[in-house]
């Protein structure tokens, strides 16, 4: 049941427009990124590609100028296969904001102590690249296990998702050392909020706000785990 309500209260935070602006803007940084990266690639090909053939009917066709043409075939892979990981690991780097934000709506009296940045950008870097590397070897084991390969998909992204955000959420108030414990005391909890959250990988549009639903699903997981709930927030423990 606790899991389940923590995920709900933070798809409620998630849709609010200042938590939702934040995934907005995840999606076009990416944007920015894949462009610049095509301008790049479109701009070395052309200037630094040397050599050309003489074609009949045709004439002198160079080749930085046909290759960087056509590397703009890239720009819809890149969309395809490396939006939703990236934009991801974009609106990762906010999910500190969006546990502060839902703290000081909804728990205004145990409001935790900001994370460093790069702490945020780190763990961001590292739960990509960790969600694309459980993706991979679940594609690569599918012949082999069948069935199970959601099993292997989900848990291992519960478990990942459930490690990383609630000890994110318990290192606002806690020491990394209590934090650990508290999570492991509580593991059960917290992977299966995990599982829930992990859910959201495989649904388009949705995938891009899995780091701050995870951020906003935590802090909810980690407010009721921790103690009573003080007199200023709107929700009960459990």
């Amino acid at each position: 049941m606790m899991p389940v309500t923590a995920l709900a209260r933070g798809w409620a935070d998630l849709l609010r427009p200042s938590v939702l602006r934040l995934a907005v803007l995840g999606v076009a940084l990416t944007l920015v990124l894949f462009v610049a990266l095509q301008a790049a690639i479109f701009w070395a090909l052309r200037l630094w590609l040397p050599g050309g053939l003489e074609l009949p009917w045709l004439g002198a066709v160079q080749f930085g100028d046909v290759l960087s043409w056509g590397s703009l075939a890239l720009f819809p892979v890149m969309g395809i296969f490396l939006m939703a990981p990236v934009a991801a690991g974009f609106a990762g780097l906010f999910s500190e904001t969006v546990a502060a934000r839902v703290e000081a709506i909804h728990y205004p009296h145990r409001q935790g102590r900001s994370l460093d940045f790069f702490d945020g950008l780190l763990e961001s870097v590292a739960v990509v690249a960790a969600v694309l590397g459980v993706a991979a070897l679940s594609l690569i084991l599918t012949p082999f296990i069948g069935p199970f390969a959601p099993v292997l998909f989900f848990g291992a992204n519960g478990w990942l998702l459930g490690r990383e955000f609630f000890q994110m959420a318990a290192r606002r108030h806690l020491k990394e050392g209590p934090a650990r414990a508290l999570r492991q005391a509580h593991s059960g909890k917290v992977t299966a909020t995990g599982v829930l959250v992990a859910v959201g990988l495989v649904i388009p549009v949705v995938n891009v706000t899995v780091p701050l639903l995870a951020a906003a699903a935590f802090t909810h997981l980690f407010q009721m785990i921790s103690g009573p709930v003080d007199p200023g927030s709107r929700y009960r423990p459990g």
